[in-house]
């Protein structure tokens, strides 16, 4: 418990540190909006392309590992998605960012020092390959749904405008890049590496000061039953589905099991405020989330390393 207090407790200080910045009036709405582009457009990206372009590709792809992982992902997005416009009466572009609250885990903040703490080197490799493809598939698919989303858009129109998102948005066009860095086995050295390495470096502490500006803008309680639904979502129902079927019904590697199990478990990433920004859409509930989550994780995860036996 101690440990999971020292990984988390640094999360809120930067988050409180955007707050009280804010509070102060250090740094106003428009701070706030132009640190999320800058995290969004540059950091983030840079952060997609060192990961990808460093990685390596594994001998034999660990199919059953990662269709448990996202297995839980797309029943819980898809789950959020659903209340988000049946029960609470959103529209499709705030679906979007319910659902990727929903699914996407705190993995760099969070998940990374918690799982090599537990795992140690034995659970790096499991880790490494989950958090390759993490970020990029959960960002790129939030911007199509939210890109392609409107109202008035239908047949040719919501292809032309996927079409536009694939070939210009930084996360897809980081993907890419990264990707084909990965193929070529072009990594970044020297002068490259240092470059990029400062941008990725970036990407984290940023965005949550920035998400703490948003909360002293939009309110720690806002929309209190879509946060409540996200938070369960994330920190109960993900984890649980993701140990079924990686323990009962996959065959999957204990240590792998368990890396997947705790990834699941991870609060909200930082990383759904950070979109919600990009596009002004659903902010106060994707901030809200973020922190709501974080702060209940302390217990879930402590319940989910019982449940894997990791404790």
């Amino acid at each position: 418990m101690s440990d999971l207090f020292s990984i988390v407790l640094p999360t809120f200080g930067l988050i409180g540190l955007g707050w009280l910045a804010g509070q102060l009036k250090l740094l106003g709405n428009r701070a706030g909006d132009g640190l999320s582009d800058y995290v969004f457009l540059l950091a983030v990206p840079s952060l997609i392309f060192r990961t990808l372009s460093e990685g390596g590709t594994p001998a034999d792809n660990p199919w059953g590992y990662w269709i448990a992982y996202f297995g839980g992902v797309a029943v819980v997005w898809t789950a959020a998605m659903l209340l988000a416009t049946r029960v609470f009466g959103r529209d499709r572009r705030e679906a979007a960012i319910h659902g990727f609250s929903a699914g996407q885990s705190n993995t760099v903040l969070v998940g990374v020092p918690l799982i090599l703490e537990v795992y140690g080197d034995d659970g790096a490799i499991p880790l490494f390959l989950l958090l390759a493809i993490h970020l990029p598939i959960m960002m790129s698919a939030a911007a199509i749904l939210i890109e392609t989303a409107s109202a008035d858009a239908k047949g040719f129109q919501i292809a032309k405008k996927l079409a536009r998102t694939i070939v210009t948005h930084p996360i897809i066009l980081a993907l890419v890049a990264g990707l084909i860095a990965q193929r070529l086995g072009m990594k970044p050295s020297g002068a490259a590496k240092s470059f990029i390495d400062q941008l990725a470096a970036t990407a984290s502490p940023c965005a949550l000061v920035a998400m703490g500006l948003a909360l002293k803008r939009f309110g720690f309680v806002s929309d209190i039953r879509a946060v409540a639904a996200i938070s369960a979502l994330k920190l109960v129902a993900h984890p649980f589905l993701v140990w079924l079927l990686a323990f009962h019904i996959l065959t999957v590697p204990p240590v792998w099991a368990g890396v997947a199990v705790l990834f699941a478990a991870m609060p909200c990433g930082i990383n759904a405020y950070l979109i919600a920004a990009r596009y002004k859409v659903a902010e106060p509930t994707a901030s809200a989330a973020v922190a709501i989550s974080t702060a209940i994780s302390v217990l879930t995860v402590s319940g989910w390393l019982w449940v894997i036996g990791a404790v």
